[in-house]
């Protein structure tokens, strides 16, 4: 009998932002621990797979680990059904027990991830599953860009990546794992300083500080297991808005950093809000998200996002107040928790962003949020 019908084979994903060591992590994993039985894939944005050929020349043991490359693309977007279908092919070889996956630096875990939810097509998923999420983060990276303590690092053309950072941290918020890595980078009371905001970020995952990815490479193939439901409720941003709801929270850790919900009906003046962004934001707050609405678009949601220095607000969906009438009843009767929040006035809508930062003025920030509030 085929031993895969009886036993599906775990995934390991490794992401982390470029630079971050995913790489070196991986070689160490190869020439120091027992590769029998372990696959590899390596997902790489450019048209030739840099990452899969350093493993080929620095790692000895290569000849007893099968690996697929997969490249021009990313398998959290045009690469995924690729990549599931690889995954699925390997579950099927005898010689396959584990697989270990290293994702493109610009990936998102959450949509990989969402690759292994069961569906009506394969409710079971036969084959593989996900067994954990390990991130690798830049120490140094972190205390610079999302601390905001010292100069901020700029790319070639002397202007700051953008929306980078709000990757960086949305890989951090949904991973098992979290490989702290360039820890000889920072002294002790800034490698506390970054654990501790991480910690607000992600509770949940066990943090693990090295430098040049050094891990004991059973951390990584027997370490924590990920679920998906606990880490997709554990993220502050969640916590956040599930105090919001049941109490009324304004607790604040020894490193001063607290978080709280801004909720409000009524519609954001476009302009004002930018004005404010771009003006009067403040440095204090580390990371926000949510969705919120513009009096000049009833019709679009928009998502909010903001991690140090970078802000964005990108159309996202449509509000369902904005549909015909026969749409939202069609909504009503399959997702009937819609009306829990329906507002007479309002529907659907509302401006929800969560923040999270370290001694700001919450009544100040409150104030300046109400001040961009649409009179119309």
């Amino acid at each position: 009998m085929n031993r895969k019908i009886d036993k599906k084979t775990p995934v390991i994903l490794i992401t982390g932002y470029l630079g971050s060591g995913k790489t070196t992590l991986l070689q160490g994993l190869l020439e120091n621990g027992d590769n029998s039985g372990l696959a590899l894939i390596i997902n790489d944005m450019g048209s030739v797979n840099i990452d899969g050929k350093l493993i080929k020349k620095e790692n000895s043991s290569q000849e007893t680990t099968k690996m697929v490359e997969l490249q021009n693309g990313c398998i959290c977007c045009s690469l995924r059904e690729e990549f599931m279908n690889q995954l699925q092919e390997l579950s099927k070889d005898q010689r396959v027990d584990k697989i270990l996956v290293e994702a493109s630096g610009i990936s998102n875990p959450v949509s990989i991830a969402e690759g292994f939810l069961p569906s009506e097509d394969d409710p079971d998923h036969s084959g593989v599953y996900l067994h954990s999420i390990i991130t690798v983060v830049d120490a140094d990276r972190i205390y610079n860009e999302f601390l905001g303590e010292m100069e901020e690092q700029l790319n070639e053309d002397g202007q700051e990546e953008p929306d980078i950072i709000n990757l960086v941290i949305d890989q951090i918020e949904f991973c098992s794992t979290i490989i702290l890595n360039k820890c000889d980078l920072l002294p002790v009371d800034r490698i506390d300083r970054v654990i501790n905001t991480i910690k607000q970020i992600q509770p949940e995952a066990e943090i693990i500080e090295t430098t040049w990815g050094k891990v004991d490479t059973r951390l990584i193939f027997d370490g924590k297991e990920f679920d998906y439901d606990r880490v997709m409720s554990s993220s502050s941003l969640q916590k956040a808005l599930a105090r919001e709801k049941y109490m009324d929270y304004s607790g604040t850790d020894d490193y001063g950093v607290s978080s709280f919900v801004y909720e409000e009906r009524r519609a954001f003046d476009r302009e004002r809000f930018m004005e404010f962004l771009e003006e009067n934001y403040p440095e204090t707050v580390i990371r926000a998200k949510g969705y919120m609405w513009f009096s000049d678009d009833l019709a679009h949601a928009q998502l909010f996002e903001q991690a140090g220095n970078n802000a964005s607000v990108s159309e996202a969906t449509s509000w369902v107040a904005a549909l015909s009438n026969d749409e939202k009843e069609e909504i009503f009767q399959a997702y009937p928790d819609v009306l829990e929040d329906w507002d007479e006035i309002y529907g659907d809508r509302m401006n929800q962003l969560v923040f999270i930062g370290r001694d700001y003025d919450k009544d100040g920030l409150i104030a300046a949020l109400n001040n961009c509030i649409s009179s119309d």
